[in-house]
């Protein structure tokens, strides 16, 4: 799979350009000054660069070696910090406890996968910490705005809620968006959004 993201981002550009998802800019605020976030899945980097612009303390991963390389370079090109992992997360050592925020935007796995990172992504987060998540839903088969083409690729707000069952739900909604993300993402599209919160142990 790193592979096929290697092809992608081997461009002069950025494949999803160089500014954050809408959903990740307008719910930022939710997180406290100086919260420690994690990226999964951060590509070239446009999320997390935009999150440490904000003045949070973050953590990229993704496992394309050029995704990682470009989102170091978009990092020093805005003048912030941003630590870049590139790892596969089906085989990476999961931190456990340790990030206030975990950020997930378009990351697709099938579901036997996705039944693994997910919960993982929850266990790194502290109790309290917040679960920011924008997907493509079924309904995005639809549209050519983006995203995968094996339905089972996609993720409903009530599977979110089904998978995730030690979460408190703050959003939980989908619904239609306009994307306007560098030549990977435009157009009307169809996404499920959810904000959670990790409940305490």
């Amino acid at each position: 799979m790193s592979e096929f993201w290697d092809q992608k981002y081997s461009r002069d550009d950025y494949f999803y350009g160089e500014q954050p998802n809408t959903f990740v800019t307008t719910q930022a605020c939710r997180l406290t000054p100086g919260a420690r976030v994690l990226v999964l899945g951060d590509g070239e980097g446009r999320n997390g660069v935009w999150l440490a612009e904000q003045g949070f303390d973050v953590t990229g991963i993704d496992a394309s070696k050029i995704g990682c390389e470009k989102a170091q370079s978009l990092a020093k090109r805005r003048g912030v910090q941003l630590q870049v992992i590139c790892a596969n997360l089906l085989q990476w050592s999961w931190p456990e406890n340790e990030f206030d925020a975990v950020v997930i935007v378009y990351l697709h796995f099938m579901p036997e996968a996705r039944r693994q990172v997910y919960p993982q992504a929850v266990q790194a987060l502290k109790p309290g910490g917040l679960l920011l998540v924008e997907l493509f839903h079924p309904g995005q088969l639809g549209y050519q705005s983006g995203g995968p083409k094996d339905e089972r690729m996609l993720v409903t707000s009530q599977t979110l809620a089904d998978e995730l069952a030690d979460m408190r739900w703050l959003l939980l909604t989908e619904g239609y968006v306009w994307l306007d993300e560098g030549p990977g993402h435009q157009g009307q599209a169809y996404v499920s959004q959810a904000v959670g919160q990790r409940l305490p142990a």
